[in-house]
């Protein structure tokens, strides 16, 4: 299954949300007014867009109205799905120039790291690299065996610790051993959660600074994992894992069981950062390069109304 058709799986119950409002909206007039952009950017925020993202958005719609001197309610969506295409648009491949590459993943519990970090690598060994993991997260119970167990199903090595030990060290150990095995690509799990917010910043602080003295000219990721069900909450995790963490790109998972897909947009416009890959199933090989284009388009697309059954639309 292709990207599109994946996405459009994914997206379904946003979707379901905004594209048929919109198609409600957008039905109930003859002409284009400030009644009905009033009532898109409404249709936007309830999207979990957000209030902000929605007003540069609808700021953005009624440029190109007047750009292209438009009327007719039916073109709004499709310029719609141009404009949101546009904003989402950025960096979004991975920076893996070197050998070692490192790909640095955080997040809170709970988003889906471990499970990113398995679907990551199981993709880059797909495409003839060599993966290594590192299981730095030693403080929540059980994350290195499912990391682990991760390991396994990619069939990648990792490198580990006891529970409990010191992250550092086992990024040190994991970076020697990439250098030594000639791996190409390093990928790292981290603590999601410690006693305060200064520990768990002071921590990965601590890491990068690893990274850097071991591989100093090695290309890094550092990617945030988020959890798009929970909306808005996962904007003001990319804004404090920001502050601290020197990001380079986002993970959004989980897409396909919520109706808030539209905070990927408020996240990529607050924040400036490039969406990387999306989480858009269960399945191994359900973490997908992120195209701003395909994400727009399946957001957007139209959402067929059944008729109540023994009837026919039109009768």
């Amino acid at each position: 299954m292709g990207f599109f058709s994946k996405i459009s799986d994914g997206l379904k119950k946003t979707r379901e949300g905004l594209s048929r409002q919109m198609d409600l909206i957008v039905n109930s007039f003859t002409t284009i007014d400030e009644e009905l952009i009033d009532e898109l950017e409404e249709s936007l925020i309830l999207a979990d867009v957000g209030a902000a993202t929605a007003g540069v958005i609808v700021k953005k719609l009624r440029e190109e109205i007047k750009r292209t001197g438009a009327t007719d309610p039916a073109q709004l969506k499709g310029m719609l799905a141009e404009i949101v295409a546009a904003m989402l648009e950025g960096e979004c491949g991975l920076n893996l120039d070197t050998s070692p590459s490192v790909i640095l993943i955080i997040g809170v519990n709970g988003v889906g790291k471990t499970t990113t970090i398995g679907k990551l690598a199981h993709q880059l060994k797909g495409e003839g690299k060599s993966v290594l993991l590192c299981a730095a997260d030693t403080f929540r119970a059980a994350a290195i065996e499912q990391l682990g167990v991760w390991a396994e199903r990619a069939d990648v090595p990792i490198i580990k610790h006891a529970q409990g030990s010191d992250p550092a060290a086992v990024v040190f150990d994991a970076m020697q051993a990439g250098k030594a095995r000639s791996a190409d690509v390093v990928i790292c799990d981290t603590a999601g959660r410690l006693h305060n917010k200064k520990q768990l910043m002071d921590e990965l602080s601590k890491i990068r600074r690893v990274i850097s003295r071991e591989l100093p000219d090695s290309s890094v990721e550092t990617l945030l994992v988020l959890d798009a069900t929970t909306g808005q909450n996962a904007l003001s995790q990319a804004r404090q894992f920001e502050e601290a963490a020197g990001l380079t790109g986002l993970v959004l998972t989980k897409l396909d069981g919520t109706a808030k897909g539209g905070v990927v947009i408020a996240i990529k416009e607050e924040t400036k950062l490039p969406v990387k890959f999306v989480g858009v199933g269960e399945k191994i090989t359900d973490l997908r390069p992120f195209e701003p284009a395909q994400f727009a388009e399946a957001l957007f697309e139209p959402v067929e109304i059944a008729a109540p059954e023994g009837e026919e639309y039109g009768q």
